[in-house]
């Protein structure tokens, strides 16, 4: 999988659910490291479930960040 030249980070979703769901995705072509999403209640919002799914269609797992 391409990486984009995308680093490993943290992003701040700032509680809006559509900036935590794309990070996730950009995350997940992050191939190395670990990314955080600050905020991922949010997602809760439209899609309660979407770690689910983007787990199955990345590989990638998610967790809540501390």
């Amino acid at each position: 999988m391409s990486t984009w030249g995308l680093r490993p980070g943290r992003v701040d979703s700032h509680g809006d659910h559509r900036i935590a769901m794309t990070a996730a995705g950009a995350a997940a072509c992050a191939a190395e490291g670990t990314c955080a999403i600050d905020g991922w209640d949010a997602v809760a919002t439209s899609y309660p479930r979407f770690a689910g799914p983007l787990v199955r269609l990345t590989g990638v797992f998610a967790e809540p960040a501390e």
